[in-house]
């Protein structure tokens, strides 16, 4: 703990807090977190608007996606699970001088590679875009092309974010996204009259997003004193630094690339099932994310570089309290938002959707694909905070093989369902697999633990139980008022269909939050009371 303590003196932060909330530790973070996935929406309803379910908007999807997926194999992925791991070991060993080596030989690393990727998805495009489908094929081969130096910027910005993170400094990597949510919505609005299309005003608001979501990170890297340069590149590969964060990737990029590969084999399905099932998906997922990254990205974020101290330092039970705590809040959040999420998430998407392109057949397409989507929202969830145990541990191999695992789940019954069910079998498997990978990362965990943790997770079910019949419950006075509330609120505002949608959804949100916490307050005042 003199180390840690040490460590944080020297970068001029406060010793991370003793708290019963994980999310106390990042509210900064979890407030940021919230604005920028509030935004992410508004850039999906902008899409909505714009593009609706249409062709051109399926070809925008898949132009995203591509540089997309390898943003989150080689940056966030090797962020995550290799970079800070690595780097917190520099800091917590007090060598300036070897900190600022490594920090310019991996800078100069992830820059070539980085340049290497792009030019070559720039030239590949022709041959990457086909696996999607043909339709709008010319038109998507543009924005794939436009939209790939994405992932250069993407992957400084990342790269600034794991050395602010190590330090326990998160509202910059917190604001970077929305600078660019609202980057892109601005320039879909005052460019699409301008451009060929809106796919490729927003195309542009994606580039120039990236751009400043670097930017607006390098500055407090600098006040915090880190300093790094461009070396050779044998120099930065045969730094120690670098190479232990490369073997460390090298598994992730397995699990990642197994992951990745089930957007790619989902979308491709996907758009072969119809027009605007690729959309539906990804206005789905929208809304799923944004109620996953508020809570389950803040929390992983925030834990990983604690978790890492204490795996260094051998201090196993903070590790596993901080972790118990983690999970336990997880259930918490998600298990509830799941159910409320279930019986309203029609009137959830007309009002954030419908309206100009987005019409009746888009609501139904997108509210197929939710219902499944949300369905796994806390394994998706689990799997977020899971994860980084293992990388705190310097273990990026035994979430690869639960990813492997859950990529063959997704993908056998993606293939089996598509046709059936359309968007909706597709969403289905990813949840599935979702909870494959749990169930996978859980085993892998107790075997960790020398198959000691049958009272550790015995009490997280139990918790998980509780929320459950508790969330159950208290939807009972939602589908008692719901139809009474949507016809009054739709005859009192005069038809007004935003508002007559929103007040309904708000005041049945009160209605299932208040009853939930009531039968907790009820609950711990019966265990305090037995105990």
């Amino acid at each position: 703990m003199e180390q840690e303590a040490a460590l944080h003196r020297r970068c001029g932060i406060a010793m991370p807090p003793s708290t019963r909330s994980l999310l106390r530790s990042g509210s900064a973070l979890s407030l940021l977190t919230l604005v920028s996935r509030v935004l992410g929406l508004f850039r999906e309803i902008t899409k909505a608007a714009l593009l609706g379910t249409s062709a051109l908007s399926d070809a925008f999807s898949v132009a995203f996606l591509i540089p997309n997926l390898f943003r989150r194999l080689f940056a966030e992925g090797s962020i995550s699970a290799a970079f800070i791991p690595t780097f917190k070991g520099f800091l917590m060993e007090g060598d300036d001088q070897k900190t600022r080596e490594f920090l310019s030989c991996f800078c100069t690393f992830l820059s070539f590679f980085v340049s290497i990727v792009v030019a070559a998805g720039i030239f590949a495009a022709p041959l990457m875009v086909p696996v999607f489908g043909k339709t709008e094929f010319n038109e998507t081969v543009f924005l794939t092309r436009m939209m790939f130096p994405f992932l250069a910027f993407i992957s400084i910005a990342a790269f600034f974010q794991g050395i602010l993170n190590s330090v326990h400094v998160f509202a910059p990597s917190g604001f970077a996204p929305v600078i660019l949510n609202i980057v892109t919505i601005a320039c879909a609005w005052l460019l699409h009259p301008y451009t060929k299309n809106p796919a490729r005003a927003i195309a542009i608001g994606v580039l120039a997003g990236g751009f400043l979501e670097a930017a607006v990170q390098a500055p407090f890297v600098f006040r915090r004193g880190f300093r790094f340069f461009f070396t050779g590149l044998k120099a930065a590969l045969q730094n120690p630094g670098t190479r232990a964060v490369l073997r460390l990737i090298a598994p992730t990029v397995i699990g990642m690339a197994a992951y990745q590969l089930n957007d790619i084999v989902s979308t491709a399905l996907a758009r072969r099932a119809g027009v605007g099932i690729v959309s539906s998906l990804q206005y789905s997922l929208r809304l799923q994310e944004l109620m996953l990254g508020v809570f389950a990205v803040t929390i992983g974020t925030v834990m990983l570089p604690n978790l890492a101290e204490y795996a260094k330092s051998s201090n196993w039970d903070m590790y596993n309290k901080r972790l118990a705590s983690a999970l336990d809040l997880i259930a918490l959040i998600t298990v509830p938002v799941s159910f409320f999420s279930l019986v309203q998430g029609e009137l959830i998407i007309r009002l954030l959707f419908q309206g100009l392109s987005f019409g009746e057949k888009s609501v139904r397409l997108t509210l197929n694909a939710f219902n499944f989507h949300i369905a796994g929202l806390y394994f998706i969830a689990l799997n977020r905070i899971i994860a980084p145990a293992f990388y705190a541990r310097n273990d990026a191999a035994s979430p690869t093989k639960a990813g492997v695992f859950s990529f063959a789940v997704n993908i056998a019954l993606a293939a089996l369902l598509v046709n059936p069910m359309k968007g909706g079998g597709v969403a289905l498997a990813l949840s599935v697999s979702g909870a494959a990978n749990t169930a996978a990362l859980f085993i892998l965990f107790n075997k960790k633990n020398g198959g000691n943790m049958k009272g550790f997770l015995t009490k997280r079910f139990k918790n998980l139980l509780k929320m459950t019949v508790f969330s159950a419950i208290a939807l009972a006075p939602v589908l008692l008022f719901n139809k009474y509330l949507a016809g009054f609120f739709e005859t009192v505002t005069a038809g007004n269909r935003f508002v007559s949608r929103a007040l309904p959804l708000f005041v049945t949100l009160l209605l299932f939050a208040g009853t939930g916490a009531l039968l907790l307050s009820i609950s711990r005042r019966h265990t305090k009371h037995t105990a």
